[in-house]
């Protein structure tokens, strides 16, 4: 048996623990994974505002990722792999369904805890309020996609996600996962595409950073009126929510999970 149908075996045996779960214990774990990938961004924002730029920003974001991975959290994007599960008859697709939905609401559960956490603590408003008004650019701009661009930049995403986790799977060690995350979630952090769970923290960061803006930042700010019709949750949910979770189900189920079901565990199911 060669070691990449070893890897997919051990892929499949994991999303099947992971949608048997009690939908109690997906949900507490999901609302650990929404901090995590949250404070993840908050590592990427301060990499920016600091000028380290994208790329440094985009590693130091896998330090989410890589808390999910350790301390055995739900994160949504990689649980779109439990497809690879319905396909070989492990379960079936309402339960599949019923933990995604028990798995995305803990996640946005958890990132809406840690925007509370954030916005109490006064971090968007240090250096001179040049972490809020990072959350709030960062929010219009990805307010500003397409529907179709949306779900092109998610299902690229959970590409790079799903296979950061595939990779992890192969892990010994605790350096063996920090290598398998770093470089796929650079990647598409550096590039822009997007993250349905990150977005569930990034973009009410950016609502609650304008509601709360000092005079210091609403100087900064050329566009402010426009600003505050765009970073509304009726536009987040609709223009970047929907089509980026639509393009995150697409890329980790079908072009990762079902992809590599395919190639190597297809003929024993």
């Amino acid at each position: 048996m060669n070691n990449y149908k070893v890897v997919a075996e051990k892929a499949l045996d994991i999303m099947v623990t992971k949608a048997n779960k009690l939908h109690q214990k997906a949900f507490l774990l999901a609302i650990m994974a929404g901090v995590f990938i949250g404070l993840g961004f908050v590592y990427c924002v301060i990499a920016n505002v600091q000028g380290a730029g994208k790329i440094v920003g985009g590693l130091v974001f896998s330090l989410g990722l890589l808390l999910t991975i350790v301390l055995g959290a739900d994160l949504f994007t990689s649980t779109t792999m439990t497809t690879m599960a319905v396909a070989s008859k492990k379960i079936t697709l309402n339960k599949m369904l019923a933990n995604w939905g028990a798995v995305y609401l803990g996640n946005f559960i958890g990132a809406l805890i840690l925007v509370g956490l954030i916005i109490m603590s006064g971090h968007p408003f240090d250096y001179g309020g040049k972490i809020g008004l990072y959350y709030i650019s960062t929010s219009e701009h990805k307010l500003a996609h397409t529907f179709m661009e949306a779900v092109g930049l998610g299902i690229l995403c959970n590409i790079m996600v799903c296979l950061a986790v595939w990779m992890s799977f192969s892990a010994k060690s605790l350096t063996d996962k920090m290598v398998a995350v770093l470089f796929p979630v650079g990647l598409f952090i550096a590039a822009g595409f997007e993250h349905s769970v990150a977005n569930m923290f990034m973009v009410p960061a950016g609502i609650y950073s304008l509601m709360l803006a000092t005079p210091e930042m609403l100087d900064a700010m050329t566009n402010v009126e426009i600003l505050r019709t765009t970073l509304t949750w009726q536009n987040f949910f609709i223009q970047n929510l929907i089509p980026v979770t639509l393009g995150n189900i697409i890329g980790g189920s079908f072009f990762i999970a079902i992809y590599q079901w395919f190639i190597y565990l297809k003929n024993e199911s």
